[in-house]
């Protein structure tokens, strides 16, 4: 050894502690087998290596350093040895990380990391218990590869920056392997830039961080939880998601409903201790996912929903980013609870029929300094041009995604919550900012494509990739993007050239029906576009429909506060919208609090106004919607053919004069069809004619404007017959009852008789 390397060693600027430290062999007198042991150790007065098996302890000296202890061991075999350390107040007996090699990451993992193909890179990278030679720790691993060193910190080292320095590898991975660590150890990195500046980050492959405002990694076994979901995982694996009803109840967990600082949380593990709100807010607390299950699950089956879909749960500093600002991927978010809890509530989910879909947000990151950015002192994860690597509107970072191992990252993270968690479906954060350099840039502040474009076409790469992969690794899941322009082809499969979702946000039908929604009726006659304009584009793609979290914010209005007219007319409003939606082709979601018909806009602080409930316009809305879920889910015509244009038809979509529309619904079984009417306006008509393809009996199935439901109870008295009396290109027609801003659907009864 040499002075400089001491040095290093002390001043924790050593690229590959492992030459200096640990156990080296050497040659001794007449070739007998030697080994020099070296150990760094700043709280120690006097250091001891103990031989477990020989029942032997060696004294160290410090010869070159105070803390740089060493000995010389004459024997054979040197087998997990400890050091007793004898510090100023305490005596304690620890395994040397130095003395074992990497146990987890191998060439051919490197490999496939550099190249962007290893899709199970969280089972190497971050922290992960483990077993080496018989001893129990944790190996840790972080990808830095311009940083000067990087050490591990954290509760098993007393947080002391010169005690577990990490070796790098060829690849630009740094790995420890720490003895005795444990699960529930607190960490982060201390690592050091090129600039020579030392700085602490989290773990961007850890399992689980503090409870904000901290920021400290902790360790987590994922594999401990005993799933009871396999019939569940087996029925999606076989079945075609697009040919099945998909009713989505889009939530915020913490908002959702809330409970009191003056009980404890409650998890699997029992109680932990209260997570407070906001200043605004301080005698409330969230409720965990444990806690969530055993209530949001049984509103959701009241309601009769399909899917749940969770905001952002991978970890974020700010609540008011609604967890769309993530700084740790691999980590859903301490404020509910433990990973154990959340992998309960998905479990309990599944074993009631419910599927669970995720928001995800790979298209930017969180600046805040313990995150992603500057990594390792430069810029890893983001985009090193800020023309490409900044959204300033956001004050968030964009990723490189050129760069494979930052693909990789991504890529393996959207596989990880399918592996780990069990979900259904991610739906894609902000997919258009991914998909265009200019996006909300002006002249000036953005970099064209290497032919002069304005597509990202590395975004465009990565997003075919993860979701060709997705779907081979996990058949029969969800994949839906947020997509707000007319990028073609989001829905369609990669092997024809389109970016491999599954699905589709349709925001021109949100934005189109909100506007037609929110003026008085007498206007609406001259809108009748806005109504029948989906159709003409409907088929490009696989439409979600959604009524989501962003049209109730930020002075927007709640959806009954859109509505026109005195209460009972936004309320006939509302539920006239509803019914256009889940008789329209697409699958549907609507955000937590639109069925109640909350008239506050909704704020991630407090809880939904439940209180609500005890009014009859209020309870009598739920109730709407759940029967609406039922009728959905039991006519095969309102799902089976959403994307097949054999299962729409026009009956009349001209008479913008009554602001009337109706139109036919087919299943795959061409029999099976439902009739659906919508009048628009509160000015009822009786013998209003509406042509039907077949002779029969056709029974009134649903009406919004039902007394049930908070209606004038106008109808058909059950349904009618046909006529011989050809209308509107069909050969017989039905006299109906239009009720005052309702829809109607009838469905032929084959078994009724003529009296």
């Amino acid at each position: 050894m040499t002075p400089e390397q001491i040095d290093q060693i002390v001043e924790n600027q050593h690229p590959n502690p492992f030459s200096i430290l640990g156990a080296h062999q050497i040659k001794g007198k007449e070739n007998q087998t030697q080994w020099v042991i070296r150990a760094y150790l700043p709280q120690a007065k006097a250091v001891w290596v103990r031989l477990p098996e020989a029942r032997e302890e060696y004294p160290m000296y410090s010869n070159h350093h105070p803390q740089f202890f060493e000995c010389i061991i004459e024997t054979e075999k040197l087998i997990n040895y400890q050091l007793r350390i004898q510090e100023e107040e305490r005596e304690k007996l620890i395994y040397d990380p130095y003395a074992f090699p990497s146990p987890v990451l191998t060439e051919y993992d490197q490999h496939l990391f550099s190249e962007g193909n290893h899709h199970r890179i969280y089972e190497k990278l971050g922290a992960h218990l483990t077993t080496v030679k018989g001893v129990t720790g944790v190996y840790f691993a972080t990808w830095a590869p311009n940083a000067k060193t990087v050490s591990v910190i954290g509760d098993f080292n007393e947080w002391g920056q010169q005690k577990h320095s990490m070796q790098k590898r060829e690849s630009g991975i740094w790995e420890l392997f720490i003895p005795q660590a444990t699960a529930g150890d607190r960490y982060q990195y201390l690592i050091t830039g090129e600039n020579g500046k030392t700085f602490t980050k989290s773990d961007p492959y850890g399992f689980l961080q503090e409870i904000r405002p901290q920021t400290a990694s902790i360790v987590a076994d994922l594999d401990q939880y005993n799933w009871g979901d396999e019939n569940w995982l087996e029925q999606r694996r076989n079945r075609d998601p697009l040919k099945q009803p998909i009713s989505i109840y889009e939530v915020h967990l913490g908002s959702w409903r809330q409970g009191s600082v003056k009980e404890p949380p409650q998890t699997l593990q029992g109680e932990i201790s209260p997570v407070t709100m906001s200043a605004e807010n301080s005698d409330a607390r969230f409720l965990t996912y444990y806690e969530l299950a055993s209530v949001l699950i049984p509103y959701v089956k009241e309601l009769g929903y399909t899917h749940i879909e969770i905001l952002p749960l991978a970890e974020h500093p700010y609540d008011g980013s609604w967890g769309y600002q993530v700084t740790g991927y691999y980590a859903c978010t301490s404020r509910y609870g433990t990973p154990q809890d959340l992998m309960y509530l998905i479990d309990r989910c599944h074993q009631n029929n419910i599927g669970v879909i995720l928001d995800w947000v790979p298209g930017h990151f969180s600046k805040d300094t313990h995150g992603l950015g500057n990594f390792d002192g430069s810029h890893l994860y983001e985009h090193p041009d800020s023309r490409r690597g900044e959204h300033k509107e956001w004050g968030t970072y964009v990723f490189n995604y050129a760069r494979p191992e930052v693909r990789n990252f991504l890529i393996a993270n959207a596989l990880f919550w399918f592996d780990k968690y069990h979900i259904d479906g991610l739906r894609v954060d902000a997919v258009a900012s991914m998909l265009y350099l200019d996006y909300q840039r002006q002249d000036g502040e953005w970099l064209p494509n290497e032919y002069g474009g304005r597509e990202n076409l590395d975004a465009v790469e990565f997003l075919r990739q993860t979701n060709h992969l997705l779907f081979s690794y996990f058949p029969g899941v969800l994949s839906i993007a947020e997509e707000s322009t007319s990028w073609p082809m989001v829905s369609w499969p990669t092997y024809t050239g389109g970016l491999g979702f599954n699905l589709k946000w349709n925001m021109g039908w949100m934005h189109d029906m909100l506007d037609y929604f929110s003026m008085d009726p007498w206007f609406r006659q001259f809108h009748q576009n806005n109504l029948t304009f989906s159709m003409w584009y409907h088929h490009s793609e696989n439409y979600v429909l959604a009524l989501s979290h962003d049209e109730v914010v930020h002075g927007k209005s709640h959806l009954i506060g859109k509505m026109p007219g005195d209460e009972w007319q936004k309320f006939a409003n509302l539920r006239c919208l509803f019914a256009f939606m889940f008789t329209h082709p697409g699958k549907k979601t609507l955000f937590a609090s639109m069925e109640f018909g909350q008239w506050r806009e909704w704020n991630e602080q407090t809880a939904l106004d439940w209180e609500l409930l005890e009014y009859p316009f209020h309870q009598r809305l739920k109730g709407y919607v759940g029967n609406l879920n039922q009728l959905y889910q039991q006519q095969p015509a309102l799902y089976q053919q959403d994307f097949n244009e054999e299962g729409f038809t026009w009956i009349d979509c001209n008479d913008h004069r009554h602001s009337v529309v109706s139109f036919i619904r087919y299943a795959e079984d061409p029999s099976d069809f439902l009739i659906i009417i919508c009048n628009l306006t509160p000015q009822p008509h009786s013998h209003y004619r509406v042509g039907v393809p077949k002779a029969g009996f056709y029974r009134e199935i649903f009406n919004s404007d039902s007394r049930e439901y908070g209606g004038s109870n106008m109808g058909n008295l059950g349904g009618k017959w046909t006529q011989e009396w050809k209308f509107h290109e069909q050969p017989y027609s039905l006299d109906l009852c239009l009720p005052p801003l309702a829809v109607v659907m009838f469905k032929i009864d084959t078994e009724a008789e003529m009296t």
